[in-house]
């Protein structure tokens, strides 16, 4: 026999290379679960109109106020369009999100002149995207709607965020309490916020501007590494917004995600803001409504078809 120290020595098999499969699985496998999972859990309606397509793609974001979700207990019943924001990639790529202010003079197809939420309640999503596209001349590609207490899940879900509004509000309609400036906020603060209008001066528009800015700090938080990397979070995430969420037949978890880009790159581009208006006040049959200029904004919205918006074109000179 050979001497104890010239014997072959078996070598010890290395484990890594199946940890590091194990772990390629891993990777791979959790963000194709949460895709998978929430187009399973986002709720589906049928929104859109036969009308003929536009070049570029169009999404049409609608907040419902409606309170069967239990977020706001006020007594009021029904539901019309609380916000409604158009998101527009122009066939040369420019990105755009226009908040269509809930009071609106529009011709609503089949029952004339009224404000644009009022298009909601008569029909639903389907009439809101058929009144919308008849305002604007575009044909709405993806309609996304989300519900009042979806907006305060989506934030918790993410932690809060921090929001900014330079006066001190204590309005007994939408239970905002705020002091001047820069705060953290939850979901019930963020929906708050989202919703307070009659303590502000610019009415719908300070509302609009709120509202984006809920979207923009939600969008910014929930795309940030620390949540998008911790598994927890992630999911905590995707079943609040999948369970938040309502989209139309045709779309899925992917036109959202292409939905947010294009709403981040208008913001990052300074073009998110609202029509030229000409009346926050005009007196109607319908009531007080917002006027659009030249009535409906009509070279502002060729603008948005074209892709030729400019940051001034988004600004209120009222």
């Amino acid at each position: 026999t050979p001497p104890r120290d010239a014997r072959p020595r078996r070598r010890r098999r290395r484990r890594w290379p199946r940890l590091l499969v194990l772990l390629l699985v891993v990777v791979l496998a959790w963000p194709a679960f949460l895709l998978w999972d929430a187009n399973r859990n986002l709720g589906r309606t049928d929104a859109l109109s036969s009308g003929t397509g536009t070049p570029g793609t169009t999404y049409l974001l609608a907040g419902s106020d409606s309170r069967a979700d239990g977020a706001v207990q006020d007594g009021t019943e029904g539901q019309r369009a609380d916000s409604i924001m158009l998101v527009n990639v122009a066939p040369n790529g420019q990105a755009s999100a226009t908040s269509l202010p809930r009071d609106t003079y529009v011709d609503i197809p089949g029952y004339g002149w009224n404000k644009l939420n009022a298009s909601y309640s008569f029909g639903g999503a389907p009439l809101l995207v058929e009144t919308v596209e008849t305002l604007t001349g575009l044909h709405v590609d993806h309609f996304v709607e989300i519900g009042m207490g979806g907006v305060g899940n989506i934030v918790d879900a993410i932690g809060g965020v921090e929001l900014c509004l330079d006066m001190d509000v204590n309005d007994a309609y939408s239970g905002l309490v705020w002091q001047s400036g820069c705060h953290e906020a939850d979901g019930t603060t963020a929906l708050a916020f989202s919703r307070m209008r009659y303590s502000d001066p610019l009415g719908d528009i300070g509302r609009a501007q709120r509202q984006r800015q809920v979207v923009e700090k939600t969008v910014s938080t929930a795309m940030s590494p620390s949540v998008l990397l911790n598994p927890v979070s992630a999911f905590r995430l995707e079943r609040a917004g999948s369970g938040a969420l309502t989209v139309d037949e045709d779309s899925d978890v992917i036109d959202i995600a292409r939905l947010v880009l294009a709403f981040r790159s208008a913001g990052g581009a300074s073009l998110t803001g609202a029509p030229p208006i000409e009346s926050l006040g005009y007196g109607t049959a319908a009531g007080s409504v917002v006027l659009l200029e030249d009535q409906t904004a009509p070279d502002f919205f060729q603008k948005v078809r074209e892709g030729t918006l400019t940051p001034a074109d988004m600004e209120q000179s009222l």
